[in-house]
Order: structure tokens, then sequence, then C-alpha cells
């Protein structure tokens, strides 16, 4: 590849800031969790967009921790990078942060990684640029996002497996709260 299929991943950071409202509460009086992942997903496909230059699809969502409650009248930050590129594919890490206007208190609510896809005109699977990596906190994060899907795989293989037995398990779910009537 020439230098011209790789970009630097600030170039294709976004973040977008919103006012949490009333109607985006849930029956507790905090921030509905899903509202929160809409526009997680939509930060998630503005930035694979910007980078791969393409359309792009949200393919999976991985590791999604509401950490703190995000409430009424705060505004809400939201921070996404290409953490990692595959050859269609691209890992977008998003920080969601809230801060209490009045006091000027920021809260850290979550962070997540959104695998997302660049599909061409066609609708068909689409190459992406590849990102240039600048500092340790750009390593870390490619080598976790390696990390995550290696993981991934692995657990696809082990329990998705023809050759998976139940009896094999049994032991290890001893001290868990199900009983197994086999």
């Amino acid at each position: 590849m020439n230098n011209n299929n790789y970009r630097n991943i600030e170039d294709t950071c976004i973040t977008i800031s919103e006012l949490m409202l009333p109607s985006h509460a849930n029956f507790s009086g905090k921030i509905h969790g899903g509202y929160i992942l809409n526009l997680m997903d939509q930060i998630a496909f503005a930035c694979a967009s910007k980078h791969s230059t393409n359309y792009c699809v949200t393919a999976s969502v991985d590791t999604v921790n509401f950490i703190n409650p995000i409430e009424v009248g705060e505004l809400v930050t939201m921070k996404a990078s290409i953490n990692y590129v595959g050859k269609t594919s691209m890992v977008v890490g998003i920080r969601v942060e809230a801060q209490n206007i009045q006091t000027g208190n920021t809260k850290h609510c979550n962070s997540s990684y959104f695998t997302m896809v660049a599909k061409d005109e066609n609708g068909n699977n689409s190459k992406v640029p590849g990102i240039i990596i600048r500092n340790d906190n750009e390593m870390r994060r490619f080598l976790e996002a390696i990390h995550r899907i290696e993981m991934k795989k692995n657990r696809q293989e082990q329990f998705d497996s023809d050759n998976f037995t139940s009896q094999d398990y049994l032991k290890s779910l001893e001290n868990h709260n199900v009983r197994i009537e086999l």
C-alpha cells in the first residue's frame, strides 16, 4: 500500500454534544440507555464514514457498560475515534461523558466499541484505508481491539462448535445461581 491508503486517526475523530431533555428520560428519571446507544451508533457511523469515505453499517457493538447515570439537564459529550482497521471493517471507540452545566462537574458514563463495515454504492463491502499510529495511546487502543477480536473468535469457536458437550461444563457451573436438569 502507498501512503495515500493510510489516514491519521485525529483526522477522522468526531465529537458531538447534546443537552439531555426530559423527553430522553426513562421511568426512573435518568436518561434512557437506548437513547444514548442511538447517539453512539450515529457518532460511530459518522466517524467510520469519515475515515472510509463510504457509507458504513454497524456490524457489532462490544462492551457497553453504563458506569454512571446521566441526568436530565446534563450536557452529554461523545468522542469517537478509529481504534482499529481491518480490510473492510473499523472499530470505533466511543467515550461518553456527562457534564453538570451549573457545577461544571464531568463524569465518565461509558465507553464502547462499535465495529463498522464500509459499503460501496452497490452494498458490497469496501476496502478501508489503514491508520497511522502516532503515540502509545493509539497503539494501546489498536492492540486492545485485536485482543477483543481474538477473544470473541475464541468464544464463538468454543461455544458454537459442533463439538460442544454440556457435560464438559457442569463443574464450572457449580458456584453459580443455576439448577441443571439435563
